[in-house]
């Protein structure tokens, strides 16, 4: 590709280091223009790959901006698969900004946002699902979200589309083949019982990676936790020693909350999304009825919720906290323990939902709850090889290429002619195709794959 040399700071700034890539076929020659090394004169570009150069950034009146080290990296065996350096320096911002003025100055042109990664993809250093790992790696929060995307961007996930692409490409090329022999009604190059097998077997595969997503969202994103309960039980109270910083204002002020507050907080290693909710009672209050619906719609979306009491709740209470939460994880909160003792016996009939004593003030049993909400959350322990989707584009097009699949597995059910099944095989890969970026599925790569391994005569 003739594209032009680009540089950026790749740095942070307010660092003691601060860092500058070059990439494009000129980087070496333009990084020269500029570098004084100390000890050998060799140009850059005759210098060994993966090495280090020290001397001094120079301005066009010969005068030292600054001593650093340059990285030297040669095409293809770079990040972006182009020549590349890596500029060294201090991280001054009057520095930084004094060597991308000279190198723009003798060739360079600032790089836009997330190109050298775009370079890196177009270059075939990574497929698409690689390319956006890299984002998911830099914004990280904790070690689950930094596993999944290294797992991504170590290849796991492209690995298996690729052996699965190299699955349906097979049975398409053998479903070719039979038409190409359509005056042969007796040729069968594809087992209809073998096909059947395997395109079972391909839509468990995609099933199982499709329902990894609600793992891996939730991960991404925070698992949704709803703090709900009636007015002045100490729910801000609650929220601010779960998210460690006083967040929501506490009052003994009935209705003080009247919107719903949210934050992220991480307890052992994973990421939850707090919501302390509007109070729950009758009012005539307009806003404050706003603030309950809210309340009831952040319920909804929630996975886990915490039902905030500091007394015996009335059966019809009950009933209806039980219908809200049916297909969520509810843990009731007993909260005030440090005004009596009297109301640790609180029975909540009928029901088998995690229970536990707390003091919101004092912070009591807090490490407890804590412990409570991540077993709720119920998430897998995780590997580096393990393959979790964690985006929603993932998400899509493994879905319809799980449903095209499923119109494969109906058709040879039904007992369909070859040429439907094929051209269904081939949206499955297309739709695979989606994810890692690759073309879709020409007619000369099923002629080459059955060249390649089905040898007819010779």
């Amino acid at each position: 590709m003739n594209n032009p040399t680009i540089c950026a700071i790749a740095t942070a700034p307010g660092g003691a280091i601060g860092i500058i890539r070059i990439s494009g076929s000129e980087a070496l020659t333009i990084a020269d223009r500029i570098f004084r090394p100390v000890g050998s004169n060799a140009p850059l570009a005759d210098r060994r790959p993966y090495t280090l150069a020290f001397g001094n950034i120079v301005n066009a009146e010969n005068e030292v901006v600054d001593e650093v080290l340059v990285s030297i990296f040669h095409a293809p065996h770079s990040y972006t698969g182009e020549n590349s350096v890596e500029i060294s320096c201090h991280g001054s911002a009057y520095i930084l900004q004094q060597v991308m003025f000279l190198l723009t100055q003798n060739g360079c042109i600032p790089a836009g946002p997330g190109e050298f990664t775009q370079r890196a993809f177009l270059n075939g250093k990574m497929d698409l699902s690689q390319a956006e790992a890299v984002a998911d790696l830099i914004s990280a929060t904790n070690k689950a979200t930094h596993d999944m995307a290294l797992s991504q961007l170590k290849g796991h996930f492209s690995n298996e589309l690729s052996d699965l692409r190299a699955h349906l490409l097979k049975l398409t090329s053998l479903l070719a083949l039979e038409l190409d022999f359509s005056e042969h009604e007796e040729l069968e190059f594809a087992a209809r019982s073998e096909l059947y097998t395997l395109a079972c077997d391909i839509h468990q595969r995609l099933a199982s990676l499709a329902r990894s997503f609600e793992v891996g969202n939730a991960l991404k994103n925070g698992i949704p936790v709803a703090i709900v309960g009636k007015t002045n039980v100490g729910k801000s109270t609650l929220l601010n020693h779960l998210l460690h910083e006083e967040k929501a204002i506490v009052s003994d002020v009935h209705g003080t909350t009247r919107d719903f507050i949210e934050d992220t907080t991480i307890i052992n290693g994973i990421q939850f999304r707090f919501v302390d909710t509007a109070g729950i009672r009758p009012t005539d209050d307009v806003v404050e009825n706003i603030g309950i619906e809210r309340t009831y719609q952040k319920l909804q979306e929630a996975k886990i919720v915490l039902w905030l009491i500091d007394q015996q709740p009335t059966e019809a209470e009950i009933e209806d906290i039980k219908e809200r939460v049916a297909d969520k994880k509810l843990i009731i909160v007993r909260n005030k323990i440090d005004k009596s003792t009297a109301h640790s016996t609180f029975n909540i009939q009928h029901s088998t939902f995690t229970t536990v004593d707390i003091s919101a003030k004092y912070g009591t049993n807090i490490p407890v709850l804590e412990q409570l909400i991540v077993e709720a959350a119920d998430i897998p322990q995780l590997s580096e090889s393990d393959i979790v989707i964690t985006s929603a584009r993932h998400y899509s097009a493994l879905l319809l290429a799980d449903e095209s699949l499923q119109r494969v597995i109906d058709s040879m059910n039904l007992g369909l002619s070859g040429d439907l099944l094929a051209e269904d095989l081939r949206i499955v890969i297309d739709h695979l195709a989606e994810i890692t970026g690759e073309e879709r599925i020409t007619p000369q790569e099923t002629l080459q794959n059955i060249f390649t391994h089905f040898c007819i005569g010779k």
